[in-house]
């Protein structure tokens, strides 16, 4: 945690909205890519963004001394996902994947459907490393900060997810 970081969130803690603000503000639009890439929904990863927001807020006295605020509120906003992906409607997919492939428009969304359908099919659990390594641009000691497990642990969820999706997609045109 820089020393900036660590004043905002003592005045965060005493109240100060604005402090807040200034520490959570700059987390906003990559919780909402994450989320995003969790849920493939942008109204769903509004609202799971929102209410990790508000989440974070209550829960300030969490933060421990010396954590960086960026890996403890992309874990709110995973549990969040987490919770959202459990309620039978997250699987409705109203909004393509933002990933670019290239090919005709048609190829690209017959693969993008197939790409979704197959993310979906993942534990949450591989699917958040996935998309914390790959499309948040984590590095690996940050995905398993935010996900609360041993490196090796996240090293052997991707390696299970790669391989779940190797039949039914071309992984290396999704994750380069």
């Amino acid at each position: 945690m820089t020393e900036i970081e660590a004043i905002l969130l003592e005045r965060s803690r005493s109240g100060d909205r604005e402090a807040f603000d200034a520490l959570v503000g700059p987390l906003i639009e990559p919780g909402y890519r994450l989320a995003f890439g969790m849920l493939h929904d942008r109204e769903a990863a509004e609202d799971a963004v929102q209410e990790a927001t508000f989440k974070a807020w209550i829960k300030l006295e969490n933060v421990r001394s010396g954590w960086s605020m960026r890996p403890w509120f992309f874990g709110i906003v995973a549990n969040q996902c987490r919770s959202a992906r459990r309620a039978r409607w997250w699987s409705v997919v109203k909004q393509a994947t933002p990933w670019r492939l290239s090919s005709s428009p048609e190829d690209q969304v017959v693969r993008g459907a197939d790409v979704r359908r197959a993310l979906r099919s993942l534990p949450t659990d591989r699917l958040m490393v996935l998309v914390l390594h790959y499309y948040m641009d984590l590095s690996l000691e940050e995905v398993a900060s935010v996900v609360g497990a041993p490196l090796g642990t996240v090293k052997s969820r991707m390696h299970r997810a790669l391989q779940q999706l190797r039949p039914q997609v071309e992984v290396s045109e999704v994750f380069g």
